[in-house]
């Protein structure tokens, strides 16, 4: 299956450049995956779809201003950094531009010097390793200093930082937003809980692969950037057990799916625990987990459009995208959202 099978025409103008006023006032496409029918609503639609007794699975993670600007110290020459992943000892594995000059052993400066790093080691995808220097505590140094890692098809300045944060989001560590969950807010998920839908979290930090578009011809050539998960205890028991006893394990987003397909062992049993994962999931694939798919309008060529079409197959997903384009439907990170039904 190559690539160029996942290809669709998108006018520059559907991309949606800024969230709506109210989070849960997009609309939403509903799939039916087995009877192909496809309808138009809102997104606080989606209680009707939701059953007592389904697991809404949702993945906590926090975005956090991960781009920083500054000056190679040598030179004074301009750099950006965008933080992908800690490693230790305040050493991050971070994408740099323009990354040509960034060698091992440059120095760099960022808010007159309230932060300093050095490239320790160039990875051999380009990616840098900068171990970091500073008084005080990082987070609050990166607060003050860095700026909301936005997708580059984004040109808007983002007014509210918190637009580009779930309303549930309490683990710091993402370099993109889940954004199928922007869509979400308390009172909708207090509508949820009354109807008897249950709600459980799980982590995933979302990194690199978020922003590298799929460059192999055959899409089994691809290898996916890892990325750090972690499962509580309670939260495994709890979607367990709701899958358990026949309801439908409902992932927000394709973060919380990756979560779960990574997690499950080969009994269909969610694991709890943390770890890395590169699943790549495209179609071909027999989820374990997930039944019901809540998502966002994803790029073309993109391995997250390939995951939708791995639960509701690749002609079908394709077309119901189509549609989405004639219906003017926004799309990307701050669009509309699809839900991908089980019937």
């Amino acid at each position: 299956m190559k690539t160029s099978d996942f290809f669709y025409e998108l006018p520059e103008e559907l991309i949606a450049q800024d969230p709506l006023e109210e989070r849960s006032s997009s609309r939403l496409m509903v799939l039916h995956r087995k009877s192909g029918v496809i309808e138009h609503k809102v997104f606080t639609d989606i209680i009707d779809y939701l059953k007592p007794g389904d697991c809404l699975v949702r993945n906590n993670t926090k975005v956090i201003p991960a781009r920083l600007f500054g000056v190679k110290e040598d030179t004074g020459a301009a750099v950006e950094l965008l933080l992908l992943k800690r490693k230790q000892n305040d050493i991050w594995e971070t994408l740099v531009k323009p990354g040509k000059k960034a060698r091992a052993g440059a120095k760099l400066r960022f808010g007159e010097g309230l932060l300093h790093g050095e490239i320790i080691e160039v990875l051999e995808d380009g990616n840098r390793l900068i171990q970091f220097r500073y008084e005080g505590i990082f987070e609050e140094i990166l607060d003050e200093l860095g700026q909301m890692p936005l997708p580059p098809y984004i040109t808007h300045t983002l007014q509210d930082k918190n637009r580009y944060q779930t309303v549930y989001a309490k683990y710091e560590g993402s370099a993109a937003a889940p954004t199928a969950g922007l869509h979400f807010t308390e009172e909708l998920f207090e509508k949820l809980k009354k109807k008897g839908v249950l709600v459980a979290n799980v982590t995933l930090h979302v990194g690199l692969g978020t922003f590298r578009p799929v460059k192999a011809e055959e899409i089994t050539e691809h290898t996916m950037h890892s990325e750090f998960y972690s499962v509580a205890p309670e939260e495994a028991d709890k979607i367990n057990a709701a899958k358990a006893a026949g309801g439908r394990i409902v992932c927000v987003g394709t973060t919380s799916c990756r979560t779960l397909e990574s997690a499950v062992d080969s009994e269909g049993k969610l694991q709890a625990g943390e770890g890395d994962t590169e699943i790549f999931i495209y179609p071909g694939y027999s989820f374990q987990m997930m039944d019901v798919l809540i998502t966002n309008f994803h790029l073309p060529e993109s391995t997250l459009l390939m995951l939708v079409s791995a639960l509701a197959g690749k002609e079908q997903v394709m077309a119901a995208y189509e549609e989405a384009v004639r219906e003017r439907y926004r799309f990307f990170s701050f669009g509309d959202a699809m839900l991908v039904l089980d019937d």
